[in-house]
């Protein structure tokens, strides 16, 4: 028979998924119901694109004395720019087709996509502002002024730099030091790929399990280690850094909570909120319904067997 049970809490307040009945999600409809999601994705992508190739950075005052601290040497990049989309995009989407593979979740790989989209494209636009708004030189920028090596410098008493560069894109970037867009992009797709994964092996459960830290925290170590590297390549400062990874983190758990419950949630961590499919460019209210149920498990062996029924969130039929 069909399920008629509805999503509860426990008898310790915990909110457990609980069996109900509802229609299968299809991909079509989880669009139509978040395009109005999607649509300010693409105008975020609209606005970066205009931030990042038409707004040039402010230009900081540099003087000869500034210029001192701006003359690390300029090398390759140990983790080039084209594989920051590969590490922050693309490894956690291949973990999101996974684990639809794995539980045939439209549900869950759509929301997980959306949710990363929306991490990486706010993070892009954040990052790129800000970088225009600071102008701050980057370590190398006495290169990138001075292509020849010869310092060329006002002669007031200011002793402004007066830079002659022959790589114009070069030279406005050097102006894009903090924060880094390197690490903000590591720690958008990474951090919202280790609160993904904090969900899914329900870290937070109980059972005391440490061998998923790992599983959860390795994404960081990524992050951490490419961040180390722009240091070392001389590209930027350890604040540029940190300011990346302050920037960026708030942003991947903000994305994360609109569409996962808190992986503190116990058995109910991981599987994405429920909604009642709305018309185009419709809010809906949507979100597991906080309603005490009278169905709620009253034991831990009940509960045990209430997992075991629990689905993703497609079609649940009981026989």
């Amino acid at each position: 028979m069909s399920s008629g049970m509805r999503t509860g809490w426990d008898g310790d307040g915990d909110r457990v998924p609980l069996e109900r009945s509802h229609h299968k999600v299809r991909l079509v409809q989880l669009i139509k119901h978040h395009l109005r999601d999607w649509v300010w994705i693409g105008v975020m992508i609209v606005l970066e694109i205009i931030v990042y190739v038409v707004i040039p950075p402010f230009q900081r005052f540099v003087d000869e004395d500034k210029m001192q601290d701006y003359k690390y040497p300029t090398g390759p990049d140990t983790v080039p720019v084209w594989s920051i989309g590969v590490v922050a995009v693309l490894v956690p989407f291949l973990f999101f087709v996974a684990y639809y593979v794995r539980r045939r979740s439209i549900r869950d790989f759509h929301n997980a996509f959306l949710g990363l989209a929306t991490a990486i494209t706010l993070t892009a636009l954040f990052t790129d502002s800000v970088k225009n708004m600071v102008g701050m030189p980057r370590p190398d920028f006495f290169d990138r002024c001075f292509p020849d090596g010869i310092a060329v410098y006002t002669n007031d008493e200011h002793r402004r730099a007066i830079c002659h560069p022959t790589n114009m894109k070069e030279y406005n970037d050097g102006f894009k030091s903090f924060p880094s867009g390197h690490v903000s992009w590591c720690f958008a797709g990474l951090g919202y790929l280790s609160l993904y994964l904090a969900g899914k092996l329900s870290l937070f459960d109980k059972r005391g399990y440490s061998s998923r830290v790992f599983f959860v925290l390795f994404p960081q170590l990524v992050a951490v280690l490419i961040a180390i590297s722009r240091v070392n390549d001389y590209q930027h400062r350890w604040v540029d850094i940190i300011g990346a990874a302050i920037l960026a983190l708030p942003i991947a758990y903000f994305c994360y909570r609109q569409h996962f419950p808190s992986i503190y949630a116990g058995s109910w961590a991981g599987y994405p909120f429920e909604y009642e499919p709305q018309g185009i460019f419709s809010h809906g209210l949507h979100g597991p319904k906080a309603i005490p149920s009278t169905n709620a498990p009253q034991n831990d062996l009940e509960m045990g067997r209430t997992d075991k029924r629990r689905v993703d969130g497609e079609s649940l039929e009981m026989q």
